[in-house]
């Protein structure tokens, strides 16, 4: 208890020192020394959760066998992540992402995801005075009230349980409590936002995966998946939803983040949105710009066009002028605060909170590059006139309320359900129910 005190007090002079570094921009009716007492009170009495971080698989591509054993204690080298940052930043729950390749599939993936989770049990182990793992939004707040950060598991895309609900119930036992439906590509029941359309949305079979996620208490994530499956798993799902990283489609017309349309969807749901991090789903200027940069490589790379594709750096330095000529656009907290505030005026907000994507992407917002920074943001929300309560709200509490949901509806459902025996052959198969 006497080291959670103290890190929280490292935290607070953390606090008053961003701001201190903000206070020339601030205008003048702006208090940067109440602000960070505000939020100081803020978030030692609501914790702060980040909806998702991919360290663990950053740690396996970089470390392999040895990624447990990596120092996370004394900084992390280019990681966005590390337990110092962690406390700077005031995290009080973190999702870690047990994220694994959509290339792999079958008995392996499923064996992978078990590893990658053994991987943030064995992170919890070795440093048990700063991360503790949570299964329950009571765990969450009695390990925030400790001074330490609450681990929570994520499964990043439906291919990882092998079309297989003894699978998704032997994860959910070993920890997991959200996953998303897809990754990048479709699964056998569901459509993905970054793939050609099958399915549009959930086959019966995925219907079956939603209705057992919710028997179980593990909360549906949307990111990554289509429209059409996003309308399907909210008229299918009994218990809120997340958007566990995505941002307002609205805002910026990318695939992976949530129209106006199903805001308010969510909003009737009872779910949230938590918002990413990534400039490409933040600022319309940076998609639109990114789009064009790969669009000019691919047109410097075509056979047609004239370039030895034997002397590739011909082609590298046409890039380079390219890239002169067009400035990448920045990207700001002040983009994502936008996305806050869209998500706020469309679904309400209750429906909102912070997704970061740390160590999943290759950049982030400027100002908001590492885990250090969350308070940056919330900053930036007080500065526009969001009160504590609502800041409590983005922060962590909207997340915890929706746990605490899905919670009471899976003890209600076990109540007077059995565990699901569909097969995807039974349910999508020839002769199955439409």
């Amino acid at each position: 208890m006497a080291n959670g005190r103290a890190r929280k007090v490292m935290a607070g002079l953390a606090i008053t020192a961003l701001v201190a570094g903000l206070a020339m921009a601030a205008p003048a009716a702006a208090d940067p020394a109440a602000d960070a007492a505000r939020l100081d009170r803020i978030l030692a009495q609501t914790p702060l959760i980040d909806g998702h971080n991919d360290l663990p698989w950053e740690l396996h591509e970089r470390y392999a066998d040895k990624a447990a054993l990596i120092d996370l204690q004394h900084g992390a080298g280019a990681l966005m992540t590390d337990i110092p940052r962690l406390h700077m930043g005031r995290v009080g729950g973190q999702f870690w992402s047990v994220y694994i390749p959509v290339e792999i599939q079958g008995p392996a993936a499923v064996q992978l995801t078990i590893e990658q989770i053994d991987l943030v049990k064995s992170l919890a182990r070795r440093y048990p005075a700063d991360l503790e793992m949570a299964y329950s939004a009571a765990d969450v707040a009695r390990i925030h009230k400790a001074g330490r950060v609450a681990s929570l598991i994520g499964i990043e895309g439906g291919h990882q349980i092998n079309d297989s609900l003894p699978a998704l119930r032997q994860m959910y036992a070993l920890g997991a409590r959200y996953m998303t439906l897809t990754h990048t590509r479709n699964t056998a029941w569901a459509d993905s936002a970054t793939d050609k359309p099958v399915h549009h949305g959930l086959t019966p079979f995925g219907r079956e995966v939603v209705r057992e996620m919710n028997r179980l208490g593990m909360l549906v994530d949307l990111a990554h998946v289509s429209e059409d499956t996003m309308k399907d798993a909210l008229q299918t799902s009994r218990a809120p939803v997340i958007f566990s990283h995505s941002s307002a489609r609205g805002l910026v017309d990318n695939a992976r983040n949530v129209s106006d349309e199903v805001l308010r969807l969510v909003a009737t749901n009872g779910g949230v949105v938590m918002v990413n991090f990534y400039p490409g789903f933040d600022s319309d200027a940076r998609f639109r710009w990114t789009a064009a940069r790969a669009g000019e490589q691919a047109r410097l790379n075509a056979p047609t066009f004239g370039i030895d594709l034997g002397q590739p750096e011909k082609a590298a330095a046409a890039l380079k002028a390219w890239e002169q000529a067009h400035p990448e656009p920045p990207v700001t907290i002040a983009d994502v605060a936008d996305h806050i505030d869209h998500i706020r005026a469309v679904a309400g907000v209750d429906h909102v909170g912070l997704g970061s994507d740390f160590d999943g992407i290759p950049e982030a917002v400027t100002g908001l590059g590492s885990v250090d920074q969350f308070p940056a943001l919330l900053l930036e929300l007080m500065k526009r006139g969001w009160t504590d309560g609502d800041i409590a709200k983005v922060a962590g509490g909207n997340v915890l309320r929706a746990m605490t949901q899905a919670e009471q509806v899976a003890a209600q459902l076990r109540a007077r359900e059995l565990p699901s025996t569909a097969t995807l052959e039974d349910a999508d198969g020839p002769g199955a129910r439409p």
